[in-house]
């Protein structure tokens, strides 16, 4: 399996970077005692977020520009925003995170600290390679909880594999299909960045992503950072 960003993204976004990290062999129920340890994780990543958004005016905070100005360049669905401007909002609306699973809590922790989207799929359920570029349009999109197919536009910037589009807008909504579950084993997460500012923070993001897993869990993942000049990743 491969982990490919497609020249088509990077004719848009040449400054990119994806960062992924792929681990295997996770034990993601919920124990019940753990709760306490996820809300201080998430209540922690609610006090980082909040420099990231100074002022007053929500729209004019630079990474919410930064991102809707991105999402400009590509065939969106009205009112699709960057999954970070999402949990950003969260935050100065003085609203709570509450425990989901322990991988996307530890994720949207991360997400919350660095103010980068973060993002993760179920290994097992992904067909064929993971790939990230433009759709052809029509790709098949279940979100949680739909009852008809929400078909990815044409021109969207999309991850997709063999059987239809794994999330929409970058990394804006997922697929039912794919996402992280108590039952979830092996995942690929991923961190996106469009400029150098960000690819930093990224960076920094993804290495306390791996070190919390680590700790967590109890296992190793492996970090790649996908540029324009080296765009695949190969899963063994």
């Amino acid at each position: 399996m491969k982990v490919h960003v497609k020249d088509d993204f990077w004719q848009l976004f040449p400054d990119a970077q994806i960062s992924v990290l792929v681990v295997k062999g996770l034990n993601n129920t919920i124990d019940e005692n753990e709760d306490p340890y996820f809300k201080a994780l998430l209540d922690e990543g609610i006090k980082k977020a909040r420099i990231f958004i100074p002022d007053e005016n929500f729209t004019q905070n630079e990474v919410i520009q930064e991102w809707r100005q991105a999402f400009t360049k590509f065939k969106t669905k009205k009112g699709a925003r960057s999954s970070i401007e999402a949990l950003l909002k969260r935050v100065s609306q003085g609203r709570e995170f509450n425990p989901i699973n322990p991988l996307v809590d530890i994720y949207n922790s991360v997400s919350l600290s660095y103010a980068v989207p973060c993002g993760g799929e179920d290994l097992a359920k992904i067909v064929g390679d993971l790939c990230l570029g433009r759709a052809q349009g029509n790709e098949s999109f279940f979100p949680l909880g739909a009852e008809s197919d929400a078909s990815a536009l044409a021109d969207e910037i999309i991850y997709f594999d063999e059987q239809g589009a794994v999330c929409r807008c970058l990394n804006w909504r997922e697929a039912q299909r794919t996402m992280l579950t108590e039952e979830t084993k092996d995942a690929v997460l991923v961190i996106e960045a469009i400029n150098e500012e960000q690819a930093s923070r990224a960076r920094e993001a993804m290495l306390e992503l791996h070190t919390k897993i680590e700790e967590y869990f109890g296992v190793s993942g492996k970090i790649s950072h996908l540029t324009a000049t080296n765009p695949i990743l190969e899963i063994e």
